[in-house]
């Protein structure tokens, strides 16, 4: 069955499609509107109605009243910490989580990823600045450390006056000042993850006021990305894939939100693959949204009938990656598929700082 093996994620992307750089202006992002027959969510329900090219401000008129906008208020840390060790040597500390027992207010200790990794062995030390040295502790998970954070100033101060915004590795570039406000959504609230939940990047203030004025409700759930978002699958086979694992909070009001509007017929609009996978992950089985938090390691791939979502906002993802995999289980991979083709096509921009789709 086409779409069953990790090599029918393959496509062919010119190097000057991926933006490197954000457009002027979040919502004039370009929309590309694919959409679905009645039942699409399966992954198996084709639609042949054109795809429609589209401005996103322009996403308002896709919408109808009583809908419901769901979106990740994850927000990104700058956690690049890039410093010396007592030699001179360069090293990088890339800080991934807080450690369990560390104090939410003032975590010193964290996971982290670091560079030169056979270097930064424990009892090593990286001077960042005056105020602040890291410390390796010992091993974590995955290859990682664990490492404090030695400041007389309260670590997220530190964090925020030292680190530099952690951008993907395919933009091929240092991250200068205007990505602390670019790479980060504007309702960004609970600081966790080290990639943007890139989807959300394309809203402004001005457009969900306008969907607010048609009736559209707005929810939010918590996901903290991780690096796993972006590392391939290197298997063939899907099952061979061990999955990343991250975080997840849906407060009860948001299910409720989410629940009341369903409920009364309105469509669940999930701004991402970090919300889909959030909401599918909390679903019971006739798809009502559970309250509650932990750590998701679902891996939705065709075939995959969504519970909760009805309408997907996305950006354009890496070839063989699961995020691929998941917009095709909710789309159908023959159309997901061909989307990519016209969107190569057209000339649309992709990744992080790119384009966007919408499946509805």
């Amino acid at each position: 069955m086409k779409g069953s093996r990790v090599s029918d994620y393959e496509y062919v992307l010119p190097a000057d499609r991926i933006a490197r750089y954000p457009v002027a202006r979040r919502d004039e992002s370009r929309l590309l509107v694919v959409p679905l027959s009645p039942g699409s969510g399966s992954g198996t329900a084709l639609s042949m109605a054109p795809f429609r090219h589209l401005v996103f401000r322009d996403l308002v008129t896709l919408f109808r009243p009583g809908d419901v906008l769901v979106v990740n208020d994850s927000r990104v840390i700058p956690a690049r910490l890039l410093g010396k060790k007592p030699t001179g040597a360069p090293s990088e500390i890339l800080l991934l989580r807080p450690t369990p027992e560390a104090d939410p207010a003032d975590p010193r200790t964290w996971e982290a990823l670091v560079r030169p990794g056979g270097k930064l062995k424990p009892g090593r030390r990286v001077v960042v600045a005056d105020d602040l040295e890291v410390s390796v502790l010992g091993p974590a998970e995955g290859g990682g450390r664990v490492v404090r954070l030695d400041s007389p100033w309260p670590a997220w101060e530190v964090i925020e006056r030292h680190g530099h915004v952690p951008l993907p590795p395919y933009l091929e570039r240092e991250d200068e000042p205007a990505d602390r406000e670019r790479y980060q959504t504007v309702y960004a609230r609970a600081a966790g993850s080290v990639a943007a939940p890139t989807a959300g990047l394309h809203f402004t203030p001005e457009l969900l006021d306008e969907l607010e004025a048609i009736g559209v409700h707005r929810a939010a759930v918590t996901l903290d990305v991780g690096v796993g978002t972006f590392r391939p699958v290197e298997a063939d086979d899907p099952d061979a894939h061990s999955m990343h694992a991250e975080p997840y909070r849906v407060e009860p009001a948001a299910a409720d939100s989410i629940n009341d509007v369903r409920r009364a017929g309105g469509r669940c609009w999930a701004v991402g693959t970090t919300v889909a996978r959030t909401l599918e992950t909390a679903a019971s089985e006739d798809g009502t949204v559970r309250a509650g938090a932990g750590i998701t390691r679902l891996f939705i791939r065709p075939p995959c009938r969504f519970q909760v979502v009805d309408a997907l906002i996305t950006n354009f993802h890496l070839p063989r990656s699961t995020l691929l995999m998941m917009v095709a289980a909710f789309g159908g991979y023959e159309r997901v598929m061909e989307a990519y083709g016209v969107a190569v096509a057209e000339g649309y921009r992709f990744y992080s700082y790119g384009d966007v789709m919408a499946f509805v």
